[in-house]
């Protein structure tokens, strides 16, 4: 009875504390800036007053926007008082409100397949889905590329002339090309025309198999002309896409590229299995510097700025801009916003099962190294918003990270290595591809499994979210790619 009667009244006693007693707090942008005055609110203060305060008073919004809170990295999920008894954060002292914008659409759960569409002989290997999220572009070991036209979920085009597999596809940010690169009995790139399945141009000097694409930024040159090619050879190549030329050779890495990346500030990022990430001039080619710390090959590379260098001028409407001055001036203004006052940040994932966190416009030196996973991480994806990590690996978990490299949580669910993780458009959600042959879609703010999507009959490849938020395409061994929406 008594120990009954010592909850109850300690229960009561926490609530009248948080009835009566008060904080002095600071809101903070996440670069840490102080916005605004100090402010004394009382420890029952709700998520909805915080978002008021700070809309109205803080910084003057004309419309409300949508905001999250955090204490010391945790999210404030309902007032502040359960949240500092969380963290056991001392109220005496000012407290930093660290607040952070979300998006202001909000990107509805997929739970059902709606299409399973045949075409493709053999694995499909990769999947993407053009900028403005009507088009969908696969690649398969059948040699073909197909194009499926998204809103009806039917073939759009089939593109031959690979003479191996397909193992990477990539939308040029206009949506006028798509990019394949092929395994090592055909190590060639080529061009498609998008709209009419044409194959424009075959770039032919690799020696061993295509490992990844990239298209240069639409806010850098909106005619998205130019392209960069990793190879297992261990060069790196800058092509021109209307031409059909090379414009130079990367050399520099001891063994293969296994990732490039097009960064948003004129630089071209190599990952290489010689454990080393190297930084190039995207106008010459000329070497930068070199991002030394993993013991072990450099699997996968991710920019904080990856979704709008992705989508350039196309928001999550998907609707274009038609004068391209305006477009290109549309595509800046959204890459300004993801980067916000910080520098670029990138993000490199190992089969040394840790992960780095680079600045790599500023310094050599990584920011923090991030450990937890207990096999090789195989994929790191940074969310649309720049807030949050993701890294998949073969001990079959996804991890959750901050910005600043902070772990957060741990998705289990899958009982096979996780090839894939994607997010959604909103960064509220992800999605995962596994060896076990299922997907699963994760709720990031509650942290937990939020649907399981069984539907393939063998392990899933590649994952993509469509820019729009509205589908999810999945390819996998058992040949088939099926569509996922609400």
């Amino acid at each position: 009875i008594n120990a009954e009667y010592g909850g109850s009244m300690s229960s009561m006693s926490n609530e009248a504390v948080a009835e009566e007693k008060s904080v002095i707090v600071q809101f903070v942008t996440p670069e840490g800036e102080a916005s605004g005055s100090q402010y004394s609110l009382p420890l029952k203060a709700s998520l909805n007053q915080l978002s008021d305060l700070l809309n109205e008073h803080v910084l003057h919004n004309e419309e409300p926007l949508p905001y999250s809170f955090y204490v010391n990295d945790e999210e404030i999920l309902s007032n502040l008082h359960e949240t500092l008894q969380t963290n056991k954060s001392n109220v005496e002292d000012v407290l930093s409100i660290v607040y952070q914008p979300q998006a202001i659409f909000r990107v509805k759960c997929v739970s059902r397949c709606t299409s399973s569409l045949p075409g493709h002989d053999e694995a499909i290997l990769s999947v993407c889905f053009s900028p403005d999220g009507t088009r969908l572009a696969s690649g398969s070991g059948d040699t073909t590329v197909r194009i499926w036209d998204v809103l009806t979920e039917t073939p759009f085009k089939e593109c031959k002339g690979h003479k191996d597999w397909v193992l990477c596809v990539k939308w040029s940010p206009n949506g006028k090309y798509i990019a394949s690169g092929s395994a090592s009995r055909d190590p060639t790139v080529r061009i498609w025309d998008s709209l009419t399945g044409r194959c424009l141009h075959i770039f032919k000097g690799h020696k061993k198999y295509i490992s990844s694409l990239d298209f240069e930024p639409f806010h850098r040159n909106e005619h998205c002309r130019r392209l960069v090619t990793g190879s297992k050879d261990g060069c790196a190549k800058v092509w021109d896409c209307s031409t059909g030329r090379l414009i130079y050779t990367i050399s520099g890495h001891t063994n293969g590229i296994t990732v490039v990346k097009w960064g948003g500030e004129g630089l071209i990022y190599t990952a290489s299995e010689d454990k080393t990430i190297k930084v190039w001039d995207s106008q010459d080619g000329k070497l930068c510097r070199t991002l030394i710390g993993h013991g072990h090959w450099v699997n996968s590379l991710s920019l904080s700025t990856d979704h709008v260098l992705r989508t350039g001028p196309f928001d999550h409407t998907g609707i274009p801009e038609s004068d391209l001055a305006k477009a290109k001036e549309k595509a800046l203004k959204r890459y300004n916003e993801a980067k916000g006052s910080r520098p670029e940040r990138l993000v490199s994932g190992s089969d040394d099962l840790t992960m780095f966190l680079w600045e790599p416009t500023v310094k050599k030196q990584p920011i923090i190294r991030m450990s937890g996973h207990s096999k090789p991480i195989i994929l790191v994806n940074f969310s649309p918003d720049g807030r949050l990590i993701a890294s998949a690996s073969f001990d079959r978990s996804i991890k959750i990270w901050n910005s600043n490299g902070k772990f957060l949580t741990t998705f289990r669910g899958h009982v096979g290595e996780v090839y894939q993780v994607c997010w959604s458009s909103d960064s509220r959600m992800l999605v995962s591809g596994s060896q076990d042959s299922t997907m699963k879609v994760w709720d990031i703010r509650n942290k937990k499994l939020k649907f399981d999507l069984p539907g393939h009959a063998d392990e899933v490849y590649s994952v993509d979210w469509s820019p729009d938020g509205v589908k999810v395409a999945s390819g996998s061994k058992d040949r088939t790619l099926n569509i996922w929406r609400e």
